[in-house]
């Protein structure tokens, strides 16, 4: 893993690679984020699972990465650069 400081926020980050996460607490996390970050999106045409799925489909493709932040000790999923 590999701390960032990040130059928009003043944050240090570290990269969690997916490789690091059992399978179910990934799923757990993505789920999480999927309802954090689109609770208030009324989707109706996505259901839960197809969203989680398109999470994951960014993960993999490493269009999207998971971040821990040292500062406020929590995670995120954010998109790459």
């Amino acid at each position: 893993m590999q701390a960032i400081r990040s130059s928009d926020q003043h944050e240090e980050t570290v990269d969690i690679p997916l490789d690091r996460i059992s399978p179910d607490t990934l799923r757990n996390m993505i789920e999480e984020f999927v309802t954090r970050e689109w609770s208030e999106l009324s989707d109706a045409e996505c259901t839960l699972d197809e969203k989680v799925g398109q999470v994951m489909q960014q993960l993999r493709d490493k269009r999207a990465k998971i971040v821990f932040d040292c500062i406020s000790e929590t995670w995120n999923i954010i998109p790459c650069r």
